[in-house]
């Protein structure tokens, strides 16, 4: 008797997983942008963009470059401005990104993973990105509005995307390492 046959799953199993994603997904998505903006939230919210915009600020100083910050705005000595909103932080994306590692069916542990891991990715492109929009705005503005609303959002939510699936494959490659096939048995 071969003991690594596989269970007969029933169709109707089979089409319950990706309906059980997507609608858990949409929840947290929306109970996170939800949780954005509560007031309180709102408020840890502006620090944490102020400290992005502080990170960004010193970087710049440290690799020789020039500026000056007030809270969420960061000035070339020429006078442009870059401030960074609501939005320009990637608080939306990561959240995108918590939704998706929440609603895949993976060990908490590796979830935790996932979230801090890919939390830190993305917020570390878009430190990147707040860097070349205050860069590119100093030397030319319809580049910078171009690079702005079209580039970078494009490329931060691919961003998302492909850490997600490199999780995806990382969860999957674990489990299937982790379910090595016992030895063939007879009876």
């Amino acid at each position: 008797m071969n003991t690594n046959s596989r269970l007969k799953v029933p169709a109707a199993g089979r089409n319950i997983r990706p309906v059980r994603f997507a609608l858990l997904f949409f929840c947290c998505f929306v109970l996170g942008i939800a949780v954005l903006l509560i007031p309180p939230v709102q408020s840890v919210d502006l620090q944490f963009t102020q400290g992005l915009v502080a990170l960004a600020h010193q970087i710049i100083t440290v690799c020789g470059g020039h500026a000056t910050r007030q809270g969420a705005i960061l000035r070339s000595p020429g006078g442009f401005g870059v401030e960074m909103r609501d939005g320009c932080n990637a608080v939306n994306v990561t959240i995108l990104l918590c939704s998706a590692v929440f609603a895949f069916p993976a060990a908490w542990k590796m979830k935790v993973l996932g979230i801090v891991g890919g939390a830190a990715i993305i917020q570390l492109v878009n430190l990147f990105r707040f860097i070349t929009l205050f860069y590119l705005g100093q030397y030319s503005l319809p580049w910078f509005d171009f690079a702005h609303a079209y580039l970078w959002e494009s490329l931060i939510v691919l961003d998302t995307t492909v850490v997600f699936w490199y999780w995806v494959n990382h969860v999957l490659r674990s489990a299937t390492v982790s379910k090595t096939p016992a030895s063939n048995a007879s009876a």
